[in-house]
């Protein structure tokens, strides 16, 4: 088979897996009387996201053939998401936070690091047979966006995104990859006798970067605005849902498919990928991360003005806006520390980045998103005033934001040189 072709179904599993509960586990949990307990549950992909991908890729380096690895962890990651769908299953309506919890937590300790596995993986098979990654990988890499894509829908068609089945549908398509990553080419182990220390096989070393102000700033405010990265993926569609408790709303088409409404921002994530080169030689990395910024306060605010009935165009202009704020962001950044960071420590910095965003921003972002959404929604009883609560949720979300940008566009200075800006990796 085709070498692309492999690592396009690599690519395509890795992110189904994740596709068929990321957005949709919320609704499950407000179904049983967890929504107050939503903001914990993705936080936690932060917290395992701060070590287990460095605590992984250490394993991958030393002792386990990374194809291997990846298996290993989808299989474990599978497993112990199975058993939380079945533990659902079993319980019906009166779930047991901590035993749920506990399994989902177990789940994605495995799950995370997966993400840099299959990178690195793709990264490693692509240059053994003398690929140019930076040509060959994006179109490899968009199809792990479609592959998200086409398991929302199909979790959302089902009827799956209402209740713990999509656990089963993840489970399913973890246990496929494991089997699968198997039969992909060797990427050996370091054989090296230089032992790198703990310190720097945790890409500690980057951590001096802070000593250099613009770095210490940029890292700041990766963290800011990575608070608000995933509050869109835990609270769209219990909010989306939550209109079929109005009248008015209860048939809209939004309503009862909102897994497939907000699927729209992965397909616009997927179009600004192709976007990037051209806006990063134009108008240079701080005024693409603005637009990202921006575009974050129009993705919150915009839920927040919006409904599935005459307003649901509000929701689809948010939706497109998304793949702006997610992308402009996430590459640029990226490509940012790799300019701006010497080669020797140029990974780890990118560790740093990964840590600063999805690791303490996400997580600090899920748990004050948590508090916000319980004073304002899970706090009421009528439909019409926790819909009132959501609105307000979103409105703070878009001016915390807007505060972020507008301090960023004050305090961070960059100079854009379009000379220096040739090829963008995703």
């Amino acid at each position: 088979m085709n070498l692309k072709l492999r690592l396009t179904i690599l690519n395509f599993l890795q992110f189904a897996v994740w596709g068929a509960y990321l957005t949709s586990m919320g609704n499950y949990l407000g179904s049983v009387g967890l929504g107050s307990k939503i903001g914990l549950f993705y936080a936690m992909q932060g917290i395992v996201s701060i070590f287990m991908p460095a605590l992984m890729g250490i394993i991958a380096d030393r002792w386990i053939q990374a194809q291997r690895l990846l298996g290993i962890c989808h299989f474990l990651a599978a497993a112990f998401l199975i058993a939380a769908g079945y533990y659902g299953m079993s319980a019906g309506n009166d779930v047991d936070f901590s035993k749920l919890f506990t399994l989902y937590s177990l789940s994605v300790m495995f799950y995370m690091p997966s993400i840099a596995l299959s990178n690195s993986v793709a990264y490693t098979i692509l240059v053994n047979n003398n690929f140019d990654t930076i040509k060959a990988f994006p179109p490899i890499r968009t199809f792990g966006t479609i592959g998200f894509i086409c398991a929302m829908l199909f979790v959302d068609f089902t009827g799956y995104q209402n209740n713990y089945s999509q656990f089963f549908v993840s489970g399913a398509l973890g246990i496929a990859l494991f089997l699968y990553s198997f039969t992909l080419p060797e990427c050996p182990t370091n054989k090296s006798d230089e032992k790198k220390s703990l310190y720097d096989a945790l890409g500690l070393k980057a951590f001096s970067l802070f000593k250099d102000k613009k770095m210490a700033i940029f890292f700041i405010f990766s963290m800011l605005l990575g608070v608000s990265l995933q509050i869109t993926n835990g609270y769209a569609n219990p909010f989306i849902t939550s209109f079929k408790d109005i009248p008015s709303f209860k048939e809209t088409w939004g309503a009862n498919h909102a897994n497939a409404l907000i699927s729209l921002s992965q397909v616009s994530e997927t179009a600004c990928i192709l976007l990037i080169p051209f806006f990063l030689k134009r108008f240079g990395i701080k005024k693409v991360m603005l637009m990202a910024m921006f575009a974050w306060v129009l993705r919150f605010g915009l839920f927040g003005l919006g409904n599935p009935g005459g307003g649901v165009w509000m929701f689809i202009l948010s939706m497109i806006v998304y793949g702006i704020a997610f992308d402009f962001f996430n590459v640029s950044g990226s490509l940012f520390v790799d300019k701006e960071t010497d080669k020797s420590i140029r990974s780890s910095a990118q560790g740093v980045f990964m840590m600063m965003t999805n690791g303490f921003g996400a997580t600090i972002g899920m748990l004050g998103a948590q508090e916000i959404v319980n004073h304002y929604v899970f706090s009421q009883t009528d439909p019409a005033l926790q819909l009132e609560g959501w609105q307000t949720s979103w409105y703070i979300f878009a001016g915390y934001a807007l505060v972020v940008a507008v301090l960023f566009a004050v305090i961070f200075k960059h100079k854009h040189d379009p000379n220096q800006v040739k090829d963008v990796q995703h």
